[in-house]
């Protein structure tokens, strides 16, 4: 009886630190996640998807992490890397929200629409162009199975950095500045039809102004670049969205070699 408890004891403090180092790590994750870590999400709401994820992650990751440190730093060492992993691989995905905000800020600029409702973005003041390219990416995301892939790139985070486990400088240096340059470039590509239409306006603009110098080009044109920047955003939204979410699909898939 008494080695029956025993086993028992020993199997729940295995299970308890396996769901502490899990815990932080996703709760730490869970922070800066596209769509789940968004700050118009309530606290609750976060606190309760980090013990949702962490029900489907310990079982697949318990087996490998063992039982609590003899010595206390050890257990805080590992607690402290945990987070900084969870912050870390969360980051390699929030780092795509930044894209689509960079590149409606770039449109929203090319097309003088930068300072419509610019500042009703709540948390994250942004033009409207990048309102919307925001919203439509999450809810694209989601639509495609964000929760599934969000899982499974979590426990595939335990192949890279093993539990407990410092994540090593040199990694976050090569995979951050990877992922930030890649980023920058997925949103300037994705800008790069505003940015060109801007450019063939001013040519334009600046044709018929040195032909008709009477002529106030500037009222004439102001419409036209509004009309048409709205409608440029109508008619190429879907294909920036749909590169967007291959470029973030494939760091899903590959976190330090996937993306654009």
């Amino acid at each position: 009886m008494t080695q029956n408890i025993t086993q028992v004891l020993l199997l729940f403090e295995g299970l308890s630190w396996a769901i502490l180092l899990v815990f932080l790590r996703i709760g730490a994750m869970m922070m800066v996640l596209p769509a789940f870590g968004e700050g118009s999400v309530p606290v609750r709401i976060k606190l309760a998807l980090s013990f949702a994820f962490c029900a489907i992650i310990t079982p697949a990751i318990a087996p490998g992490i063992g039982t609590w440190p003899d010595v206390q730093a050890k257990a805080l060492r590992a607690a402290g890397a945990e987070v900084i992993a969870g912050l870390f691989f969360g980051l390699m995905l929030r780092f795509f929200i930044m894209a689509l905000q960079i590149a409606g800020t770039i449109a929203g600029q090319s097309t003088s629409l930068s300072q419509i409702f610019g500042g009703s973005a709540g948390v994250d003041p942004m033009p409207a162009m990048a309102t919307a390219l925001v919203i439509g990416g999450l809810a694209l995301a989601c639509i495609m199975g964000l929760h599934v892939q969000l899982a499974r790139y979590m426990i595939d985070s335990y192949g890279l950095v093993p539990p407990g486990v410092m994540i090593s400088t040199a990694t976050v240096a090569e995979a951050g500045i990877s992922r930030v340059s890649a980023c920058f470039a997925l949103a300037f590509t994705l800008a790069a039809p505003f940015v060109i239409g801007s450019l063939v306006y001013n040519i334009t603009l600046g044709v018929i102004n040195r032909a008709m110098p009477q002529l106030m080009v500037a009222f004439v044109g102001a419409p036209a670049i509004t009309a048409g920047g709205l409608a440029l955003l109508a008619l190429a939204a879907p294909y920036m969205l749909t590169v967007w979410y291959m470029a973030f699909e494939g760091c899903i898939t590959l976190p330090f070699g996937g993306g654009p």
